[in-house]
């Protein structure tokens, strides 16, 4: 069954060498799979001859919002397989979900969208604020007195976390973790083994997003209070740092990888 994998191998991520990444997981899923790449911008125009298209590293929707919303729309329209599922309610839904799981008593950064209700978040210094339809950081800033209309921007306490951890999924199977020591540099990350407390706190997230299958990637914060409270929730291209991990987390999580890919083209 071929395989239509949506990379932009060019996209100049801080950081990080998206290339790297896809080169490594397409020379392996070509053991299992016919494949051919092609990018973001190309995918609705040629993926009727693909049994499923599988979106990785293809950068922040919001630079090619347009042609994303037309690749969807062609991809339900034809009943078009799409890994990760396009049902996803993280980053592939926008932001909503950091309010809703607010409004649920999730352990998330507190977060609303209205600065009239500014009330509602914990009483801080200051408060990050970056548009609600953004992504990589675009557009953050810090400041003492969120402003503005209500419904665009989301609006945080900043919080002086110890640091950052992210957990990586393969359906609803934990990989690896990884977090990043040192808060000022976010992709400078190292292994890091992850508690019972850290998985159940990661899987309620997993959980609550309900996909059948696909990538995912919880990224939290550890809180003054000792506490872990989300981030984010990436579930449409999450970065996988996977040079980053032993080479027995690597193969693991391959050889999951291409289970999840076998299962879905079979559903």
């Amino acid at each position: 069954m071929p395989l239509l994998y949506v990379t932009d191998l060019a996209y100049p991520a801080r950081g990080r060498r998206y290339c790297d990444e896809d080169i490594l997981l397409t020379s392996r899923l070509r053991e299992h799979f016919p494949l051919a790449l092609c990018h973001p911008l190309d995918a609705a125009a040629v993926m009727a001859d693909f049994d499923a298209v599988v979106v990785r590293n293809s950068g922040p929707v919001l630079h090619y919002q347009e042609a994303y919303d037309a690749f969807r729309a062609v991809a339900r329209a034809a009943g078009t397989r799409v890994y990760n599922p396009l049902t996803g309610r993280g980053d592939m839904a926008g932001k909503q979900y950091l309010l809703d799981l607010t409004a649920a008593g999730y352990p998330v950064i507190p977060t609303i969208d209205d600065p009239a209700d500014l009330a509602l978040l914990p009483a801080a210094p200051s408060y990050a604020v970056k548009p609600k339809q953004g992504a990589d950081s675009i557009g953050l800033t810090f400041t003492a007195h969120p402003g503005g209309p209500a419904g665009v921007n989301l609006i945080q306490p900043r919080i002086d976390f110890a640091y950052e951890v992210s957990f990586y999924f393969v359906d609803d199977a934990f990989q690896y973790a990884l977090h990043a020591p040192d808060p000022a540099r976010r992709w400078q990350l190292e292994p890091y083994e992850a508690t019972a407390a850290d998985l159940d706190f990661a899987r309620a997230f997993i959980e609550w997003n309900t996909l059948s299958h696909g990538i995912q990637r919880v990224d939290a914060c550890r809180a003054p209070s000792g506490e872990l409270l989300l981030v984010e929730l990436e579930d449409l291209n999450p970065y996988l740092s996977l040079d980053l991990v032993p080479p027995a987390a690597q193969e693991a999580f391959v050889t999951a990888l291409t289970r999840s890919l076998h299962s879905f083209l079979t559903v």
